[in-house]
C-alpha cells in the first residue's frame, strides 16, 4: 500500500512511465514480430484447421487482452472507490479504449477464423456473443467517463460501472463450458493443452509481446491525459487571474 500511495503523486508516476513507456513499446513489438514470424514459418499447419490455425496467434492474446484490459478497469475502479487514489480513475480511462481494440480484434480475427471452419463470418454463439457485448460494454464506458469529465463529475459513477460490467468475465470464460456452442472448449489449462507443442510454442511469445505493448499504450495514454489536465489547470488560473 505504501508503494500504491507514493506513486498517486503524479510527479512520481511520471517519473517511472516516462522510461518505462518505450521499453514497454519495443520489447513489446520485437516480441510480436518474433512470435509471429514462428508462427508463420516455423509451425505446421493443423491437420484438420489447416493453414488457418495461424489465427491464433493474434486471436488469442487478443481475447486475453480484451478480457483482462477489463480487469485493469475493475481493479482500477475500486481502488479509486476505496482509497481514493487520484490515478486510478486516469489507468481506467486510459485502458478503456485499448482494451476495446482488442476486444473487436479479438471478434475480427475470430470471426477470420470462423468463415473455413464454420462457413460463416458469424454465428450467435455464447463466446461470441458474450465478447461482443463486451465490447459494447467497453463503448459505454469510454462515453459514461467523457460524459462524467464534462459534466464535472467525481468519477464514481464510471467506477461503478467498471465494477458492474465484471459480471461478463466469467460468462466470457465458462460460456463455452455452461452451453452447447460452437465454439471449441478451452484449449489451454494451467497444468495441460489440447493444442500440440509443435503448435503453440510461439504462442506465448506473442502474448507476452502483445500484453507489454498494451502496458505501453496505457502508459502513453495516461501520460497524455495527466499533461492534458495540467494544461487545462493552468489554462483556468490564467483565466481567473
Amino acid at each position: 500500500m505504501a508503494t500504491l500511495h507514493a506513486l498517486a503523486n503524479p510527479a512520481r508516476f511520471l517519473r517511472l512511465a516516462r522510461p518505462l513507456t518505450p521499453i514497454l513499446w519495443w520489447t513489446g513489438a520485437v516480441l510480436i514480430a518474433i512470435g509471429c514470424w514462428a508462427g508463420l514459418t516455423q509451425t505446421p499447419a493443423d491437420y484438420l484447421q489447416g493453414e488457418t490455425v495461424r489465427i491464433l496467434y493474434i486471436h488469442v492474446p487478443a481475447a486475453w487482452l480484451g478480457m483482462g484490459g477489463w480487469s485493469g478497469i475493475a481493479i482500477s475502479s475500486i481502488v479509486y472507490l476505496v482509497w481514493r487514489h487520484p490515478l486510478a480513475a486516469v489507468a481506467a480511462r486510459a485502458i478503456a479504449l485499448p482494451g476495446a481494440c482488442f476486444a473487436a480484434l479479438c471478434l475480427v480475427t475470430g470471426a477470420i477464423w470462423g468463415r473455413p471452419t464454420w462457413g460463416t463470418w458469424w454465428q450467435w454463439d455464447g463466446r461470441l456473443t458474450s465478447m461482443l457485448l463486451l465490447f459494447f460494454v467497453y463503448l459505454g464506458f469510454i462515453a459514461l467517463s467523457n460524459a462524467d469529465r464534462e459534466r464535472g463529475g467525481d468519477g464514481r459513477v464510471p467506477a461503478l460501472y467498471g465494477i458492474a460490467g465484471t459480471v461478463l468475465l466469467p460468462i466470457i470464460r465458462y460460456s463455452v463450458i455452461w452451453w452447447n456452442t460452437l465454439h471449441q472448449g478451452p484449449s489451454i489449462g494451467l497444468t495441460s493443452s489440447t493444442i500440440d507443442r509443435s503448435l503453440l510454442w510461439p504462442l506465448p511469445i506473442t502474448t507476452i509481446g502483445f500484453t507489454l505493448l498494451f502496458g505501453g499504450i496505457v502508459l502513453m495514454r495516461m501520460r497524455a491525459m495527466l499533461a492534458a489536465a495540467k494544461a487545462e489547470a493552468r489554462m483556468r488560473r490564467r483565466a481567473r487571474a
